[in-house]
């Protein structure tokens, strides 16, 4: 067992681990009545199947975390390779991320639908929990679509980020064994 180590270095050791470690790309959208947001997420993970649960969650200096917060309900799109352009326009900051109206449209509930999307889950925000730096929000799935919900379908390479780069996984990356 190592010395107590001091807060700075138990934090730049907690950021290097954590940049080593691959994340699936996920856009999160939400509309809470007063004009919709995205942001780019690589905290997405599945917490049940029955009924449909996931969690994210958002950082405090996420300019999105707010009207999440005010929001009732989302839509989180899985991404594939060939979404890079959409991991993109949600990191990006400063942008009109919903200038290109030919990216996305509206479901009958309103919410926003980003329709090059691999998967995605419109669900309800069922419990929010503050952290320090962060909120980590559970959402429900209502409605699920898009190619890789489709069991018939051949999925597309996932997008994958690691190490503050993106990269696309495929057969060859495969570990068997």
């Amino acid at each position: 067992m190592t010395a107590a180590l001091d807060q700075t270095t138990l934090t730049d050791r907690f950021v290097t681990a954590f940049r080593h470690h691959p994340a699936g790309v996920a856009l999160v959208t939400a509309d809470p009545g007063d004009g919709p947001v995205a942001m780019t997420a690589t905290s997405v993970c599945s917490v049940d199947a029955n009924p449909p649960t996931i969690a994210f969650s958002a950082s405090a200096r996420s300019s999105s975390t707010p009207a999440l917060l005010r929001s009732t309900q989302v839509v989180v799109h899985l991404l594939s390779a060939h979404q890079l352009h959409l991991a993109k326009l949600g990191s990006t900051s400063g942008i009109d991320r919903f200038a290109d109206t030919s990216l996305w449209d509206r479901l009958p509930t309103g919410d926003i639908v980003f329709r090059d999307a691999a998967a995605w889950i419109r669900g309800r925000i069922t419990g929010s929990l503050p952290a320090t730096g962060a909120t980590l929000f559970m959402v429900e799935g209502d409605e699920i679509g898009g190619h890789h919900s489709d069991p018939t379908r051949d999925a597309q390479p996932p997008l994958v980020y690691h190490h503050r780069a993106w990269h696309s996984l495929s057969t060859h990356s495969q570990i068997t064994g």
